[in-house]
């Protein structure tokens, strides 16, 4: 009998202390997230080459910043984006899981021309976004900016690293 509630008590002091690192886990994944600036993007307008807005970016590049974005985010600042790198030119799809405010998402082709624009992307929505053609970026900003800045489908972008 002893036995047994030695077992009992050590099996419940496992789960109990398992439980707690499934917590601590969950805890440090939900901490919201801050911009971090790597660069600057220049916006232009497709037929005068005037510009249109100039933004702060953060870079997301490789696979764990591709795949995470703005997540676990509140909001961003107006002059603020995030630009997607990424190895090739192809059709791409993004989806809102996890990313708490709305966007815009604004497709690049390789010769850094607008192709598409998916406006006023609602939050924590699973529903596929694509590009209207392949785009090796994708630049993302608050919902409502495409429209004020009037961005079209031919607009140029021009981009550095800090």
């Amino acid at each position: 009998m002893k036995r047994i509630l030695i077992s009992a008590l050590a099996l419940g002091l496992l789960f109990t202390t398992e439980s707690c690192n499934e917590n601590k886990k969950v805890e440090s994944i939900t901490k919201e997230v801050t911009f971090k600036k790597e660069g600057e993007l220049k916006l232009m307008k497709a037929e005068s080459d005037s510009l249109i807005a100039t933004i702060d970016i953060e870079i997301a590049e490789g696979e764990y910043e591709t795949q995470t974005g703005l997540m676990y985010r509140k909001s961003m600042q107006d002059n603020r984006g995030m630009l997607f790198i990424f190895e090739n030119e192809t059709p791409r799809s993004f989806y809102m899981k996890n990313t708490e405010f709305s966007i815009d998402i604004i497709f690049i082709n390789a010769d850094n021309e607008v192709v598409s624009i998916q406006k006023n992307a609602k939050p924590l929505d699973q529903t596929s976004l694509p590009s209207e053609a392949p785009a090796k970026y994708v630049l993302e900003v608050n919902a409502g900016l495409s429209d004020k800045w009037t961005l079209a489908a031919g607009d140029r972008v021009d981009w550095s690293k800090q």
